[in-house]
């Protein structure tokens, strides 16, 4: 398929939905004159309203109306677009069929899943066949898992340019974070915890480090429960002191970032490990103490969302799917994420990626527009898009996506670095 031959570039779906209307307004703010863009969704009343929130520049947007219950709709949909760009979740629930319709009309896909089942599902049912048509399917473009997935791929390309060798051991350390509890995040947490506490098959794929790999047989690292320890900074870098607690994301993100690796023939290295940490303040045995109780807290949480009695409680103390926080709670937002590895050639690097948004709202909606509009836009020379890399099937953000995300995220005003420390 070529871009440009179908009627709509992106069609967003789920647009009315928190974060399907936070995408829209980045696209109608930011999106390229001539770029063809649909709103799609169940109720075209409520479609309608929120094409005239948008402004003048959107007032040319598609309306589509298509529901996940309805798979004819869905087919129709897929066919009229490049990209489908899906806010629907949880994915587990929702977002197979819409997958599915994807791979079969060969239109390319993204997504904010953080759901392991399902990317895991994905992966089985249909990578081959868009390997075959050429499709890309890329889950995890928000929050979860681009800060992970594409940090990582950065240090790979900084650490062979410099003729470092290859990556060794790897750590993402989210140094600041500040933004409110996804609704749709919640909603997929409780979606797992229900799965695996009743199918062994779940439980097997949720507790292996290597759920998403393409070679069990080749990993390097990690093993059952290691992706949530509490780990010495001294151990991640020179520069850090006191103790770094699991960043509550690192058993999704982490499988992302290995899939990356796999998908890329394992071109990380032979040593390459990776894990996920979260900087807790004070030092010495402050930080072990807090580091310790944000472990124990991550534990309690999961065990929580899996007693179905306390449900009522979480209810009325979590959002709902669909709902966030207001405009100016966004607006005090941020996050920085950095990326420390040390080569085989023992040089030490540091990527960061960052910015003044929401990381679960705002940040995630820029992320997610701007890698829809990769894949409408860049790898098509008639339009002047930037080099795509060759690959199709169920990828990740940073093998999909590459270098031109990384560009594309700079030109958001986020933070996007790659610096050899001394």
């Amino acid at each position: 398929m070529t871009a440009g031959t179908r009627e709509f570039d992106i069609i967003v779906f789920g647009a009315t939905g928190f974060v399907g209307e936070l995408t829209a307004r980045h696209l109608a703010k930011h999106a390229p004159d001539g770029v063809r863009i649909a709103l799609a969704g169940r109720t075209e009343a409520k479609l309608e309203k929120l094409r005239a929130s948008l402004g003048e520049k959107a007032k040319d947007f598609g309306i589509v109306v298509a529901d996940v219950d309805r798979p004819s709709t869905l087919d129709s949909m897929v066919a009229r677009t490049t990209v489908l760009c899906s806010t629907v979740g949880p994915y587990a629930k929702y977002g197979e069929t819409v997958v599915g319709a994807c791979v079969n009309a060969g239109t390319h896909y993204t997504d904010l899943t953080g759901e392991v089942l399902f990317a895991r599902r994905s992966i089985d049912k249909f990578h081959e066949q868009a390997v075959a048509n050429g499709t890309k399917i890329v889950h995890s473009c928000g929050f979860d898992s681009i800060p992970s997935d594409l940090g990582t791929f950065l240090l790979y390309e900084k650490a062979k340019a410099d003729g470092a060798g290859t990556l060794g051991s790897t750590t993402l350390v989210i140094r600041s974070i500040r933004g409110g509890a996804s609704g749709g995040t919640i909603a997929s947490a409780i979606g797992l915890a229900d799965e695996v506490s009743t199918d062994r098959d779940a439980r097997r794929v949720a507790g292996r480090p290597h759920s998403l790999s393409v070679d069990h047989s080749r990993e390097t690292d990690a093993r059952p429960g290691s992706d949530l320890g509490t780990v010495s900074g001294k151990d991640v870098d020179p520069s850090l002191s006191g103790t770094l607690a699991p960043f509550f994301m690192a058993s999704y993100n982490t499988r992302v970032v290995r899939r990356s690796n796999g998908l890329l023939d394992f071109a990380y290295g032979p040593t390459f490990s990776y894990r996920e940490t979260m900087a807790v303040p004070g030092p010495g045995i402050v930080s072990a103490v807090a580091a310790r109780a944000v472990q124990g807290a991550l534990a309690v949480g999961m065990a929580a969302l899996a007693i179905k009695p306390l449900r009522p409680v979480l209810d009325r103390v979590l959002p709902a799917p669909g709902e966030g926080p207001s405009e100016a709670s966004q607006a005090k937002g941020s996050f920085i994420a950095d990326v420390y590895t040390r080569t085989t050639g023992g040089r030490r690097y540091r990527s960061t990626i960052g910015a003044k948004l929401d990381p679960g709202y705002s940040g995630t909606a820029v992320m997610l527009g701007e890698s829809s509009l990769a894949l409408a836009l860049d790898g098509d020379s008639a339009r002047g898009g930037a080099p795509l890399p060759a690959y199709a099937g169920v990828l990740t953000p940073a093998v999909a996506l590459g270098d031109v995300l990384a560009e594309r995220l700079r030109a958001q005003d986020f933070t996007v670095t790659v610096d050899e420390l001394h």
